[in-house]
C-alpha cells in the first residue's frame, strides 16, 4: 500500500491512534460497549478474505493462520488477551472477551502481563491474534486497547481501518453465531512463567549477573512480577520498587516518566544500574552508576556499536524516529553506520525494520526493538541486552554511554482542542520556516500532533540550549494563537 494511501487512512480514522484505541476509561471511546464492538470486529476480521485481514506490516504473509494450516472453516479462532494493572482493566477485559466469544472465537486470558509478553505468547501459543488492555505511561484513569497479529506484530493501519468500517457500518451486527458455535474463554495460569523463561533465554548463557546490584522500578504496572524475577534468577541483587499495584497507582510518581525515583533508590543503595519501566512494560529508561539518566538513543548507540563489532547488525543500519537526537545520527555515522528515521510510533519503526531487513531500532522514549528476539518494544529484553554488553565488556554504563554525545534538545507540549492541519496555518508555517533557516544544518525542528493525546508537540535541537528554548517558546505562542 502506498504511503499516500496510508496517510489518508490515518486521517480518516475515528477510533485508532498511533497505538490502538485510547481514552479516559468509561468515556467514549474507552467504554465497555466499544470494547465489545472492538472484540467483535477483531474476531470477524480474521474471517475477512482481504489481504490485509490479519497480516503483519510490510509484506508479511497475508493469509490467516487458519488458512495457512488448512482450517477452511473448521478452525476455531483463538484470541489472547492481556492487560496492565489498571482498575478499569477488569471492565474492558470482560467486554472484549464477550465480544470475541459472541463471534464464535475463543479467548485466552493471561491477566496482567507486559505488552511484549502478550506479543510473545500470541506467537508461542499459536493464537490468531492478541490484545493488550493498557494506556502505557498514562495515568490510571486512562486506558487503551491495542491489537497484535498472529505473528506478534501490531496490526497495520489498513487492518485497523477495516475494523472501524465494520463497527460503524454495523457489519459485525449481522453475524450472530448460536449454540455450539459461540466461543469459550480460558484462563492461562502459567503465562508469567512462560514469559520469564523466554526472557532468560534471550540472555547469553555464558554470562551471569552475579555481583551486580540493580534497582528495578516497575511503575506498579504489568512488569511488577516479571522484571524483578528475571534479573534475580540471572544472579543480580535486585532492589524492586513500584511493585505493589492497587489499580490506581500505576505510573504515579514512578516508572519511565519519573526516572528520578529509581535514581534516588540507586544512590541510596549504591547500585550499579537502575531500570525504570512504564505501565505496560514495553519501554525502559536507565540510570547509570552516577545517577545520570540514559535514554533510548544512548542505548541504541551502545547496542549498535556492540552488534557492529560482532557482525550481527543487519544492513549496517539502525531505525529510529524523527524524535531521536541528532547526536545519535552523528555517533552512528562515526561508526560507519546509517540511521533510518520514521514517523513517531514504534509500529512505524517496526514497519521500516521489516521493509529493510534490519534488526535494531527504537525510540528515544525507551521503546527499543530487537527483532532477533521479539516483535515489539520490550523493557525487560532491552535491559538484558544492555546488561549483556556491560558484563561482556566489563564497562559500567557511565563509560559505555560516551559512545554518543547528546545535542541540546527542547521538548514542549501544547494542549489543543482541535488538531487542525498545520499547513493551513500560515503564521505557524512562517515561524517554523524562520526557525529552520536560523538553525541551518546544525539543528532540527519538528512540530507535530500527538497520536494518543490532545497535544501538539514541539521539538528543537541545536548547539545552544537557551537559543532553541527561546525558539520553542515562540512556536508555542504561535500554536496557542487564533489565526
Amino acid at each position: 500500500m502506498s504511503s499516500e494511501k496510508i496517510k489518508k487512512i490515518r486521517h480518516k480514522r475515528q477510533l485508532f491512534g498511533t497505538d490502538g484505541v485510547r481514552g479516559v476509561a468509561n468515556l467514549e471511546p474507552m467504554t465497555s460497549e466499544m470494547a465489545l464492538k472492538l472484540g467483535r470486529a477483531l474476531a470477524w476480521v480474521l474471517h475477512d478474505p482481504a489481504p490485509h485481514s490479519v497480516g503483519a506490516p510490510a509484506g508479511s504473509r497475508s493469509l490467516s493462520p487458519a488458512k495457512l494450516r488448512g482450517g477452511h472453516g473448521q478452525h476455531r479462532y483463538k484470541i489472547l488477551i492481556g492487560k496492565d494493572t489498571r482498575l478499569s482493566g477488569y471492565m474492558l477485559e470482560t467486554a472484549l472477551a464477550s465480544g470475541i466469544c459472541s463471534m464464535g472465537a475463543d479467548v485466552l486470558l493471561v491477566g496482567p502481563l507486559p505488552t511484549p509478553g502478550v506479543a510473545f505468547l500470541t506467537r508461542s501459543m499459536r493464537a490468531d491474534a492478541g490484545v493488550v488492555i493498557s494506556a502505557s505511561h498514562n495515568a490510571f484513569q486512562d486506558n487503551g486497547i491495542k491489537f497484535f497479529s498472529y505473528e506478534g506484530f501490531k496490526l497495520p493501519d489498513e487492518t485497523e481501518a477495516r475494523m472501524e468500517e465494520m463497527i460503524f457500518s454495523g457489519e459485525t451486527e449481522r453475524h450472530r453465531p448460536t449454540a455450539e458455535e459461540i466461543g469459550k474463554a480460558f484462563r492461562i495460569s502459567d503465562a508469567v512463567g512462560r514469559y520469564i523463561v523466554f526472557l532468560k533465554n534471550c540472555f547469553p548463557r555464558h554470562l551471569t549477573l552475579e555481583g551486580m546490584k540493580i534497582v528495578v522500578d516497575c511503575a506498579h504496572g504489568a512488569a511488577y512480577r516479571v522484571a524483578p524475577e528475571v534479573l534475580s534468577e540471572l544472579g543480580a541483587e535486585v532492589i524492586p520498587i513500584g511493585v505493589h499495584p492497587d489499580g490506581e497507582n500505576i505510573n504515579r510518581g514512578c516508572g519511565s516518566l519519573y526516572p528520578e525515583t529509581a535514581c534516588q533508590a540507586l544512590l541510596e543503595h549504591g547500585a550499579d544500574l537502575a531500570l525504570s519501566m512504564d505501565g505496560d512494560g514495553d519501554r525502559a529508561i536507565f540510570v547509570d552508576e552516577r545517577g545520570e539518566v540514559v535514554d533510548g538513543d544512548h542505548v541504541l548507540a551502545i547496542c549498535a556499536k556492540e552488534m557492529r563489532e560482532k557482525g550481527t547488525l543487519n544492513g549496517g543500519t539502525v531505525v529510529a524516529t524523527v524524535m531521536s537526537n541528532l547526536g545519535l545520527e552523528l555517533a552512528l555515522e562515526g561508526m560507519g553506520l546509517k540511521l533510518a528515521r520514521t514517523e513517531v510510533g514504534d509500529r512505524y519503526v517496526v514497519e521500516e525494520m521489516l521493509r529493510g531487513g534490519f534488526n535494531l531500532g527504537g525510540e528515544q522514549s525507551g521503546h527499543l526493538l530487537f527483532l532477533d528476539h521479539n516483535t515489539t518494544g520490550d523493557g525487560c529484553l532491552t535491559a538484558l541486552q544492555l546488561l549483556a554488553v556491560m558484563v561482556e565488556t566489563g564497562r559500567r554504563l557511565g563509560e559505555l554511554k560516551k559512545v554518543m554525545t547528546r545535542l541540546p534538545q527542547v521538548l514542549l507540549n501544547v494542549g489543543v482542542k482541535e488538531k487542525k492541519d498545520m499547513s493551513s496555518l500560515p503564521r505557524l508555517r512562517a515561524k517554523i520556516a524562520a526557525v529552520e533557516k536560523e538553525l541551518g544544518a546544525r539543528g532540527r525542528i519538528l512540530v507535530r500532533y500527538s497520536g494518543t493525546e490532545p497535544l501538539a508537540r514541539i521539538m528543537l535541537e541545536g548547539e545552544n540550549e537557551e537559543r532553541i528554548r527561546r525558539m520553542a517558546e515562540e512556536i508555542r505562542r504561535e500554536l496557542g494563537s487564533k489565526e
